[in-house]
């Protein structure tokens, strides 16, 4: 049966739908959160910019595209990672004054350099720092401009990593954060292992009506709209699911609001939105457009009947003649797609 779900609030921006394409280092450039947009994602997040970047780069010629919004890609967000709380407040207002929408703090990511730098993740050990941070942040941009959080559930499995994250959590919302991202693992545990959704319904209980994002194993529809109705969180962010799998976001929509199963995009299909991302990536950065593609292509190839041939043709292709060829052999001859397993889309 259809359902009907209230928009999602982020601030003062009203979203058409609780779907959302998450900041993804090394992916959610221009380029990709363009076509995510195209496809259906009600909001897209940049991917993360450390502050010191922020404030020293020119922003200009070889670096102008990390600062890139165009009239379309509304609404977008920012995401912005550091260690000192005042290296914060300049680069909120430069990403600001760049034109995006929403400042995204993240506290979660769990990579050996953002530990090693205090950064992400590592600001769920240290609460007192996560908030001043968050504080400094919301009382440098507009009052109109939203200031998110991305979190993981904790560093590690302690009671005191739990309570860290509880404590982080409250003082956040009432510093003035619109919402709160959590992905259902632990810093410690990067990507290994299954998220907990079990967690995520206990911080959308404990938020109450303040909005909460759920993040983790969002690689199909079905996830997508199964972890709005397991955790009741108002909202989710669709992170790796969405690496070379846009239609991941009209899918949850069909699936959500019309209860019309998915099917996995035809080959013309998928030819058409490899087209596109290349046409973007040249578009954005003509130099790295190649290298580009060729990343985002290991992942479009899952979807191919042909995925291992796909994958190796993708790792070959070093010139633009080697990427017209690999069109016309594997995406001239229309058929169906098919949908990558779990374990692949998580290894």
């Amino acid at each position: 049966m259809p359902v009907t779900s209230p928009p999602l609030q982020i601030g003062q921006l009203q979203l058409e739908h609780p779907f959302v394409q998450a900041a993804l280092s090394g992916y959610s450039d221009w380029p990709m959160r363009s076509l995510a947009r195209s496809y259906g994602a009600s909001y897209t997040v940049a991917e993360v910019m450390i502050d010191r970047f922020v404030n020293e780069v020119k922003g200009s010629g070889k670096t102008n595209h990390y600062f890139r919004v165009e009239e379309a890609d509304h609404p977008v967000g920012a995401q912005l990672m550091g260690s000192a709380p005042e290296m914060f407040v300049p680069a909120a207002h430069r990403l600001v004054d760049a034109g995006f929408d929403v400042i995204d703090i993240n506290f979660g990511c769990p990579v050996k350099s953002a530990i090693g730098g205090c950064r992400g993740g590592y600001h769920l050990s240290q609460p007192a720092t996560a908030i001043e941070i968050i504080k400094r942040v919301r009382d440098a941009v507009p009052i109109e401009t939203p200031v998110t959080v991305k979190m993981r559930r904790g560093i590690d499995e302690t009671t005191e990593s739990r309570d860290n994250f509880f404590h982080i959590l409250e003082q956040a919302y009432l510093a003035g954060v619109a919402a709160i991202t959590v992905h259902g693992r632990t810093v410690e545990q990067k990507y290994r292992g299954p998220s907990n959704w079990d967690f995520l319904r206990e911080v959308k209980q404990a938020a109450g009506e303040r909005i909460v994002l759920g993040s983790g194993d969002l690689f199909s529809a079905e996830a997508c709209v199964s972890m709005l109705e397991q955790t009741g969180v108002d909202g989710v962010t669709i992170a790796r699911g969405a690496i070379g799998n846009p239609w991941i976001f009209e899918q949850a929509q069909q699936l959500l609001f019309d209860n019309i199963t998915p099917v996995p995009p035809t080959i013309q299909q998928q030819r058409i939105a490899l087209e596109r991302h290349f046409s973007l990536a040249q578009a954005h950065d003509s130099a790295s457009a190649l290298g580009s593609i060729r990343k985002f292509g290991f992942k479009y190839a899952r979807l191919h009947p042909e995925a291992d041939e796909l994958r190796k043709a993708f790792g070959k292709s070093k010139t633009v003649d080697d990427w017209d060829k690999l069109i016309r052999k594997f995406y001239t001859q229309d058929g169906p797609g098919q949908f990558p397993n779990v374990d692949e889309a998580q290894s």
